[in-house]
């Protein structure tokens, strides 16, 4: 068999284990080589990139179901395989993780100078944890996958981090791993029930989700899950982490936690809990639903108040990600599609926001709102990319932002007006704090003399913040090739939700374990 075959047969694989391998090969550069360092790290991820894209051009638009898949037995008498695939749902999230990934590191090239080959290995290895994340098909995979993402993370965090590092470190590893720990649990119960239903033990996401699972066990299992994925997303009242880890963090782990990990969760909920329990899904939707529009609110209004730019570019993060609960809620193709092009138009948006501010944090080491003002007539190219990215940020029509909000609104506005209507008033909150801040900082009188001197973006940051710029342009102008890949998928979703539900209410299997029957009250499982 041919390299060129091998690699067709095994695409997805070669996506996940790429840059460990590159990882891997870091650990025998010598030390003081920086250079060589993050000149070879830069190469391994635009080579996943670049694969990646080939997925995109071997991906079939009038395929509802998972695409390229990968299948090899892993621990064959617990039922657990290695099941990776592609569909509709997971393949704009996996582009969004390879295309941020390059230009990460482009931004680190002067930003980190200390234990630069510890913090490139740690990059590459996070970066297969999330590639990993979103191509698992396999429960147990996925966990592996979910949890391998904290590791790296905490040290990114905790080694290269701000003055409150180490508290921002232990803050967001143990409000996510407590969530992670009741997902396993849930694993654990639904991998039982399924041998109880069907005399079969596995971990295959696709054969759970044939199976019709008694209400009362939905209702327990929908909120282990909930409550992972809600920390990991974040949602309101569960976000109090994410403003100190964005802050924290160096400019690369914002980028990354904003761009890609913070989807993590909200691709959870759509692939897996409201998947696996529809019933539960719809019984939650109304706390859900108030929570992500309280979210929406809550996350504009605190914004408004904060003296640094970072800390309130991490409380937008929740605001628009409310917006990404409240479309996936709605349980229509709108809304969930809608929800999927947020989740890519928030990473691009707002990993653009951190890559601005870290552009402007190297060159004053501060990120006062108020030691700001007049820079346009300093930074006139760095004024202008700000600009974009900030109308992108409050949805301007021509943008991303809006398509993926408009979206989201009629889904919303289709089931329930009223959430629709509050949530719209977010984009307007949205456009204050945004706007003031870049007013703020961009315009007025100069009145730090520091500010006279700083230095318009190099060539090396208009590079890596070009392609962002590019892509909230086109998404906002001619969204079509990323919804048309996603129809089939969601559509798929939606029929599939409602069929399960209906199945599941009008009486399902009963378990055959103490466990299942405790939960479902009487022997039948219908309620």
């Amino acid at each position: 068999m041919t390299g060129v075959a091998l690699l067709d047969q095994h695409l997805l694989s070669v996506l996940i284990a790429l840059p460990m391998i590159g990882a891997a090969l870091l650990l025998f550069f010598p030390r003081e080589g920086d250079g060589a360092i993050r000149t070879f790290t830069l190469l391994v991820t635009i080579a996943e990139f670049l694969l990646s894209l080939s997925v995109v051009a071997r991906f079939d638009v009038a395929t509802a179901g998972m695409q390229l898949v990968e299948r090899a037995p892993w621990i064959p008498q617990y039922g657990i395989s290695y099941i990776v695939g592609v569909d509709g749902i997971s393949l704009w999230i996996l582009m969004l993780t390879t295309f941020i990934m390059p230009i990460t590191i482009l931004s680190t090239w002067s930003a980190v100078a200390k234990n630069v080959k510890e913090f490139m290995v740690f990059m590459l290895i996070l970066e297969t944890a999330m590639v990993g994340v979103f191509l698992a098909t396999d429960l147990f995979l996925f966990y592996i996958f979910w949890e391998l993402v904290l590791i790296p993370m905490y040290f990114l965090i905790g080694v290269w981090g701000g003055e409150r590092r180490i508290y921002a470190a232990i803050k967001f590893f143990l409000y996510t791993f407590v969530g992670s720990v009741l997902m396993l649990v849930a694993i654990i119960v639904l991998y039982f029930h399924h041998h109880a239903v069907t005399g079969v033990y596995t971990m295959d996401l696709m054969k759970l989700y044939e199976l019709t699972i008694p209400v009362k066990l939905q209702l327990w299992l929908f909120a282990a899950f909930f409550l992972a994925f809600a920390f990991k997303v974040p949602m309101f009242p569960f976000h109090t982490w994410l403003p100190d880890a964005h802050v924290e963090a160096p400019t690369a782990g914002s980028v990354i936690l904003a761009a890609v990990l913070l989807k993590m969760g909200t691709y959870g909920f759509l692939r897996f809990a409201m998947a696996l329990f529809p019933v539960a899904a719809t019984d939650w939707t109304p706390v859900i639903a108030t929570l992500a529009v309280i979210g929406i609110l809550y996350g504009a209004l605190v914004a408004m108040v904060q003296k640094d730019v970072k800390k309130l570019v991490a409380y937008s993060s929740v605001s628009h990600l409310g917006f990404v609960m409240l479309g996936l809620f709605a349980f229509n193709l709108q809304g969930i599609e809608g929800a999927i092009l947020q989740m890519v138009n928030h990473g691009i948006s707002t990993g653009a926001l951190f890559l601005i501010v870290g552009i402007i944090y190297e060159r004053r080491h501060t990120r006062l709102i108020s030691e700001f003002g007049g820079l346009a007539k300093v930074v006139p190219v760095f004024s202008l990319c700000f600009m974009v990215v900030t109308l992108s940020s409050i949805g301007v029509p021509g943008t991303n932002g809006f398509v993926g909000e408009f979206l989201i609104l009629l889904g919303a506005f289709k089931v329930q007006k009223w959430y629709a209507v509050v949530g719209a008033t977010g984009v307007i909150f949205a456009a204050v704090y945004m706007l003031w801040m870049f007013q703020r900082v961009m315009y007025g009188k100069i009145t730090n003399e520091e500010n006279l001197r700083l230095a318009d973006m190099n060539g090396r940051e208009v590079a890596y913040m070009l392609p962002l710029l590019l892509f909230i342009l086109w998404i906002g102008v001619y969204p079509q090739p990323f919804l048309r890949r996603m129809d089939a998928s969601v559509n798929a979703f939606v029929t599939r939700f409602e069929a399960k539900k209906q199945a599941a209410l009008a009486g399902s299997p009963a378990g055959g374990t103490m466990l299942v029957r405790y939960f479902d009250g009487k022997k039948g499982g219908a309620r």
